[in-house]
């Protein structure tokens, strides 16, 4: 039905005889009196013009901030009337030219008239007056909507009102030929770039809120890309080299710490203001390649790394490795690594003055460095596998030979020692620093072995670590020497803290290096259980032929000569009731194995001697050597007042030289002095004299007194070291013999790197000694030599 506009009401007359609907009638005509088909042109004219100007009324009171006169629902339907009278194009014109009027005249004067002296000030007084623009195009939005909805969708060549103010503001203020310090936009940038260097050096003047909403304004404005971004990465790449000439004059540390520091803050800046994803990575590519790569010298100097590592410095070695990384450089920091575990691991190795800690030394530097390689370098493989490379070239650098004048591998004693320390002390003996910490306990879970908060599975951790070391060892035959020493008086003295530790600790060294290593040391054990057997089996034919017991309790252990060390043979003037039972036990076994011989290896037997004191008896825990010299005494006993003479000790005794003074020092100068030596001193002289320290006292009734004679002497291990060496000789000419059996003929160079090969889990064998020993085999006639090559003589 069509809208009429009039000034008169019209009359409508309707007939009142019937009621319209009659059936079977048809239908009756309606008659509308006084209708108007045409308006006058006139009053349509002026409604369209009162509203227009009410529209433009409207816009001026939300340029002033104020309320519209007429109801925001009234404008709206004029918006609707004049779009609907086909005026569309002309009202756009209007709203815009009306809003970009507005925005170059009062709105930029506003800006202009609170935008300060500072940049900062300007980029506040825009952000201010953008806040205040958005409004109000909301608003404008809001009574234009049937324009925007049904002229402006539609039209790809107009923007809509949204798009329409968001343009107008962007060349208001940031696309304007005005000049720069009427140009509130170009200001307003450098005063982002501002704010983001007060944030950089900690400056009071930082408004973190108006950086935030700042960029976001650009982004709405879209001009962040194009205005924003070159201006504030071109800032940043000149404070980043700045930064790094200040910083790199501190130390690698200091370096380190504030790189980190700087690149922690740039990447929170970035997330937590709005900056773009693209303009993160770029500002990060251009940190990372002026903090890191233009400065990799500094950060890869070894001296400045030894420093770190030196000072177990963890989170510096682990912002080093992180900021490398960065830059796909951490690969690099692998050789300063191994250089400097080369450097301090030879150091230890070789101080001559610590040589009994070595061991504890190079486990604590090994931890130490384990700890750096999970914690800092993320188990990174490389780094483990270089710290492996670097063990194994200081631990069997010639240097070392060198300094210990030993000729074969002193750091395989030291491990054989120190595994001995463990077995003999258990955990007592470990250094806190060794001991397992949080982490390696919950790594021992989730691998699913025993935890190392028990005794046991901590001590066989420990052992593990010892073997760990062992395994970097060239000359093994080294470790086997003096192990075998080691374990022979734990099982013959019986100091072993734990025969399932001492049983691990054999499976260990048989997995490691096989049947062989080990064939001697479980005869050992061997041995033992068949001594046992040997002894029960005696008394029980000493008890079935009625031979006394007597005041002597026997106990003797049968040794394998092939398996066990080699001890040397010592004159010992025994008392006569254990002269007997030695020769009676003796006769037995002779008698029950045919063929065998027996030699008595006084300087490894030990015994309980009664003690008669003025405080009471007691109970002494002494070797063959000290019970032998105590018992002299008894000569003596009636005569209070005599003493017994260095040589007369030595007389009676069958002692002399070294084995006779530790003895004596061992009685007279140790802890437990139950001699007394005059005249006093801590040295043996033959012109000293001794007498029974009849005041001597202890809480306990047991007294264990220290055996010197079963320490290893410099001499001892000297003698070890040269056998073993001996040893190598003779390997190395049977290897030579076994190749050159097999291959007949072979060049000189070859024929070394076979021998190499095969003697290498032995030990390591010097070119020059495997030449000497081909020329004795050539003296011997078992090679000869024909030009460059060595032919083998069948």
């Amino acid at each position: 039905m069509s809208k009429v506009l009039g000034k008169q009401p019209e009359t409508v007359n309707l007939a009142k005889s019937r009621p319209a609907f009659q059936p079977n009638h048809g239908a009756k005509k309606l008659i509308i009196k006084n209708l108007r088909t045409n308006s006058r042109p006139n009053e349509l004219d002026a409604y369209y013009k009162k509203t227009q100007s009410d529209l433009v009324d409207a816009l001026e009171a939300i340029f002033e901030r104020k309320q519209p006169r007429q109801p925001l629902e009234r404008l709206y339907r004029g918006v609707e009337d004049i779009c609907r009278h086909g005026a569309s194009s002309e009202l756009y014109a209007l709203l815009r030219q009306r809003c970009e009027a507005y925005l170059n005249g009062r709105l930029h004067q506003s800006i202009m008239a609170e935008a300060g002296s500072t940049n900062v000030d300007m980029l506040r007084s825009t952000h201010k007056h953008w806040v205040i623009w958005i409004a109000q195009s909301t608003t404008i939005r809001s009574v234009f909507s049937y324009l925007d909805r049904s002229y402006l969708l539609n039209n790809k060549d107009l923007q809509q009102i949204n798009d329409m103010a968001i343009t107008l503001f962007r060349r208001m203020a940031f696309v304007t030929s005005q000049s720069t310090a009427s140009n509130p936009g170009s200001r307003s940038l450098v005063g982002m770039c501002d704010l983001v260097e007060y944030d950089r050096r900690a400056d009071t003047r930082f408004d973190a809120a108006l950086l935030r909403d700042s960029i976001s304004m650009l982004h709405v404005l879209n001009i962040y890309g194009k205005s924003f971004e070159p201006r504030f990465l071109k800032a940043s790449a000149t404070y980043f080299q700045e930064f790094a000439e200040e910083q790199s004059s501190g130390s690698l540390k200091s370096y380190i710490s504030a790189c980190e520091r700087l690149l922690n803050r740039e990447d929170h800046r970035c997330n937590a203001y709005n900056f773009d994803s693209t303009t993160k990575r770029q500002l990060m590519t251009e940190a990372h390649f002026t903090l890191i790569d233009s400065y990799s010298e500094k950060l890869l100097d070894g001296g400045s790394i030894s420093k770190i590592l030196d000072e177990n410095a963890v989170d510096s070695m682990k912002a080093l490795y992180d900021l490398l990384r960065l830059s796909g450089l951490q690969r690099r920091l692998k050789e300063p690594w191994e250089e400097y575990i080369k450097q301090a691991g030879s150091e230890i190795v070789n101080d001559t003055t610590r040589g009994d800690e070595m061991v504890v030394r190079l486990l604590e530097f090994r931890r130490a460095l384990d700890i750096m390689v999970r914690d800092a370098f993320k188990k990174d493989d490389e780094f483990t596998y270089g710290l492996r490379q670097a063990f194994d070239s200081f631990i069997n650098d010639k240097k070392v030979l060198a300094s210990w004048k030993t000729g074969t591998s002193k750091v395989g004693e030291m491990i054989a020692k120190y595994i001995d320390m463990l077995l003999r002390g258990g955990l007592k003996t470990i250094p806190k620093s060794l001991l397992s910490d949080l982490k390696d306990r919950v790594d021992a879970e989730q691998s699913g072995q025993a935890s190392t908060g028990d005794e046991d599975a901590e001590l066989d951790r420990q052992l593990d670590q010892a073997l760990e070391l062992f395994r970097f060892i060239e000359g093994k035959d080294v470790f086997e020497a003096f192990y075998k020493q080691d374990l022979a008086r734990r099982l013959l003295m019986g100091r072993s803290a734990s025969q399932d530790a001492e049983r691990s600790m054999l499976a260990k060294l048989k997995s490691e290096c096989g049947s062989n290593f080990t064939h001697n040391l479980e005869q050992m054990f061997k041995d033992q259980n068949l001594a046992r057997e040997e002894m029960a089996s005696y008394k029980a034919w000493r008890d079935g032929n009625g031979h006394e017991k007597g005041s002597l309790d026997l106990s003797v252990t049968i040794l394998s000569a092939a398996a066990w060390p080699t001890y040397p043979d010592t004159q010992l003037i025994l008392p006569d009731e254990v002269a007997s039972q030695l020769e009676r036990f003796d006769a037995y076994y002779v008698n029950k194995h045919t063929g065998r011989r027996l030699t008595w290896k006084h300087s490894l037997a030990h015994c309980v001697v009664k003690a008669h004191f003025n405080k009471g008896p007691k109970e002494l825990l002494v070797s063959a050597y000290q019970a032998v010299v105590l018992t002299l005494f008894n000569q003596i006993d009636s005569k209070p007042d005599d003493f017994l003479a260095y040589q007369q000790i030595a007389e009676y005794s069958g002692l002399n030289g070294p084995d006779l003074d530790r003895t004596l020092q061992s009685l007279a100068c140790g802890k437990v002095r139950v001699l007394t030596k005059h005249p006093k001193g801590r040295d043996v002289k033959p012109t000293d004299t001794f007498t029974v320290n009849k005041a001597f006292v202890d809480p306990k009734y047991r007294v264990k007194i220290n055996q010197i004679q079963l320490k290893e002497t410099k001499e001892e291990n000297q003698e070890t070291h040269k056998r073993v060496a001996q040893d190598r000789q003779f390997e190395t000419q049977a290897a030579i013999v076994r190749i050159m059996k097999s291959r007949k003929t072979m060049t000189h160079a070859n024929l070394v790197a076979e021998v190499i090969n095969q003697t290498k889990k032995r030990g390591a064998v010097d070119t020059a000694e495997i030449k000497k020993n081909i020329e004795k085999l050539i003296e011997k006639d078992y090679l000869e030599r024909e030009g460059g090559s060595y032919t083998y003589l069948a």
